[in-house]
């Protein structure tokens, strides 16, 4: 990862620390102001029409998070930011190539095009939440360590999220069907041949595991 140079007090920081602290502290600043905020008052505004509750619990990863959300806040940005959970990467940031994705209720989205409010009372699943509790690598990520499926492997939390609600919907695909299946996500090392074979050797091992 690239390193952005920013001198504080001597120090330097990563890009995506800088970042985090950013979000970091409006997040502190406005759970502060909630925390402590004084009675109501008579001659208090009303909410703005439309307003959105910033103080919210999300289903991530099978567990109730409670998080503050800015009101055009991305699920990625939250996710990454805000849970700890970077496996969720931010590449284009405009729903084109993919290395975001994540599953809503077992169906493949764009974490950097929905916003976070939009999946309240949804189950959200990131690639950090496919290993079973006792540490057994799902099928899709173990097929990915068999083949060596990627190269520098940014995408491949993305390409992996995809194969799994691509075998959700479909648990036998051929390979063209998983080339298909798959066109949303991009590689930039162009690693396809390869990426296939994964989702190919994926499909036997949940069937074994049937």
């Amino acid at each position: 990862m690239k390193i952005l140079e920013v001198v504080n007090a001597g120090r330097t920081v990563s890009r995506r620390s800088f970042i985090k602290g950013v979000i970091a502290a409006g997040a502190t600043a406005s759970a502060t102001s909630y925390l402590f905020r004084g009675p109501a008052s008579a001659f208090a505004a009303p909410p703005a029409h439309g307003a959105v509750e910033r103080l919210m619990s999300l289903n991530v990863n099978g567990q109730q998070r409670r998080v503050d959300v800015l009101p055009h806040e991305t699920l990625a940005m939250t996710l990454r930011y805000k849970l700890g959970l970077p496996g969720t990467k931010l590449g284009c940031d405009r729903a084109e190539c993919g290395a975001c994705t994540v599953l809503l209720d077992g169906t493949v989205h764009y974490a950097c095009s929905i916003l976070t409010h939009q999946v309240r009372g949804r189950e959200v699943l990131t690639i950090e939440g496919l290993e079973a509790p006792d540490g057994t690598l799902h099928p899709v990520q173990e097929a990915v360590v068999d083949e060596a499926g990627f190269q520098c492997a940014f995408c491949a939390p993305g390409f992996i999220m995809a194969m799994v609600g691509m075998l959700n919907q479909n648990p036998n695909p051929t390979r063209e069907e998983a080339a298909r299946a798959l066109s949303g996500n991009l590689c930039r090392c162009g690693d396809y041949n390869k990426i296939l074979n994964s989702a190919m050797r994926a499909v036997e091992y949940t069937q074994q595991r049937v």
